[in-house]
Formats: C-alpha cells, structure tokens, sequence
C-alpha cells in the first residue's frame, strides 16, 4: 500500500499542469484545466442587446443563465462556422462567474511539465499579447497556452 503512494506522489508531482488542447481555425489553444468547469454541445445562444461584438449571448444549461462570447471574434479571427465539432467549454474563475467559450473543436487533453513551456516575451501595451501564458511544446507542435483570466475579464 505505501509503494503505491509514493508512486502516486512521484506521477502528480512531476507531471505538471494539464491543459484542454483547443483549435481555433489553423491553431492549437491550451486552457488550463482546473478553469474547466464543462464542456458541451453547441447550444441555442440568445442574442444579448448592446453587447461588445465578440459576445454571442447567453445560453440555458440545466436551468443556469451563462453568458458565451466567441473566442475567434475576441481574438480578430473570422466570425465562427458552427460544425459538429463546435463546442462550449463552461469555464468557472475563482472571482468572477461562469462562462462558456465558444471554439471550433476540442482535440485532448495535455500534461506539461514547466519545462516544456516558455514565457512569451511580448509588448506591455498589447492587450492581445496578455492573454497568452506562454507557448508548449508537446509531441511535434506548439500550444498557445491561454491566460483565461486576462481573456475573459474585461478592461475598463
């Protein structure tokens, strides 16, 4: 039983942090996984009057309102192609309340060590720049990790 413990201990403690891998057109988002909260279908969004632009609406999931914006269009991308692959991940910040992300497919989930993540070095003034983390590398490819926080909280 203890071998079994410390072998536990070892696999949590140097695997690192695990990310949703998502793909928003031709590129690979990670978003950490601890800020999911669910993820689910494209649901029927109802439009919400005067809104930023990048806000789809709000949604009914099991009886609770949530608000859901288009990752693609907060982030100047075309305006999103619903499809079969089309997903809402319901994301729960400490602070704020819970809302749903819309993105074009939701490929796995990653385990990265710190190591395999560099720190971007970007521009203080470019709001876009915060809202990455940094960049993994997993397998053959780099993920663009999300700063959710700085993507879903609004700047005054």
């Amino acid at each position: 039983m203890e071998a079994n413990n410390k072998e536990l201990n070892i696999q949590t403690t140097s695997e690192g942090k695990q990310y949703i891998v998502v793909k928003l057109a031709t590129e690979q988002y990670g978003i950490d996984i601890q800020y999911v909260d669910n993820i689910v279908c494209m649901q029927n969004i109802t439009r919400v009057p005067k809104a930023q632009p990048y806000f789809k609406g709000v949604t009914n999931l099991r009886g609770e309102i949530i608000p859901v914006m288009s990752l693609r269009l907060k982030f100047g991308l075309e305006p999103d192609q619903f499809t079969n692959s089309t997903r809402i991940i319901i994301i729960k910040l400490e602070a704020q309340a819970t809302i749903g992300i819309i993105v074009d497919e939701v490929r796995e989930v990653v385990t990265l060590s710190e190591e395999s993540i560099d720190k971007p070095s970007y521009n203080e003034n470019d709001d876009k720049a915060a809202y990455l983390y940094g960049v993994g590398k997993y397998n053959e490819g780099l993920i663009s990790l999300l700063n959710i926080a700085a993507v879903i909280v609004e700047k005054e």
